[in-house]
């Protein structure tokens, strides 16, 4: 049977000469595995439209234990990814880790949105990396049922404050004092601590909507890291490529 969906490409695997399998999110069907066969021919209908971080409109079929794409249409291709390996190695992170997050219908909806929106904003150049990185990290952790606590200290109360303590592994904040007596510094400044609520809490068009200073940008990046990896069951090798690119 075959069933009309959307999906961008997150990863592909070369298959004997002119063949893929290419790991797709989709919000219909969530993350699959679709057979891509004969798409590294150029002159092949689906050549276009089965590259890496391709929007496409697929036809797939399925098999046994994986779809078989039939036909696919181009949708968008985020040109501007290609202009440095910074923003091409950001953009592999966020799809690695839309993999490993697999997200099911209706979840799927709301994370392809959310990374077609942060492949946009790498492409076009509209943020610094640093801030798209925790941005994206926070969101995808958040819609994936890990949303941290981030209203107040969670031993006091208070909210306002020139410096928080962030949990990772707890997903909570204190206010210095309260981290203080624990033998924690503050790892969030007043920006970072804005951002931080802002990324969590926001509607969706509002998300990208905000600036933040170099210093707490490379704060928020820190914590945001810490969190995503303290939820995952393994590391992400684009990571620990990501690392010795972008600082």
């Amino acid at each position: 049977m075959e069933t009309a969906t959307t999906g961008l490409v997150l990863r592909q695997i070369k298959v004997g000469e002119a063949d893929q399998i290419l790991t797709i999110l989709s919000p219909d069907l969530g993350v699959i595995s679709a057979s891509a066969r004969g798409s590294l021919r150029l002159k092949n209908k689906l050549f276009s439209a089965c590259g890496l971080f391709c929007y496409s409109e697929f036809t797939v079929t399925t098999g046994r234990s994986t779809y078989f794409i039939e036909s696919a249409q181009v949708k968008t291709i985020f040109h501007g990814l290609a202009r440095s390996v910074e923003g091409m190695s950001l953009a592999m992170y966020m799809a690695e880790l839309a993999a490993t997050l697999s997200p099911a219908p209706p979840e799927a909806a709301a994370q392809l949105r959310l990374l077609l929106n942060s492949l946009y904003m790498i492409s076009e150049g509209k943020r610094p990396l640093l801030q798209l990185k925790a941005i994206y990290e926070l969101r995808a952790m958040s819609l994936a049922g890990y949303m941290p606590d981030v209203l107040a200290c969670k031993a006091c109360g208070q909210y306002d404050g020139e410096a928080f303590y962030f949990d990772a592994a707890g997903g909570n904040l204190l206010c210095a004092a309260c981290a203080g007596k624990i033998n924690r510094a503050p790892n969030l400044d007043a920006g970072g601590l804005y951002a931080l609520r802002h990324i969590c809490l926001v509607e969706d068009k509002q998300l990208f909507a905000f600036s933040l200073s170099a210093q707490s940008a490379g704060r928020l990046g820190k914590v945001s890291e810490q969190y995503t990896l303290s939820h995952l069951e393994h590391g992400l090798k684009s990571l620990d490529f990501l690392r010795t690119v972008l600082s």
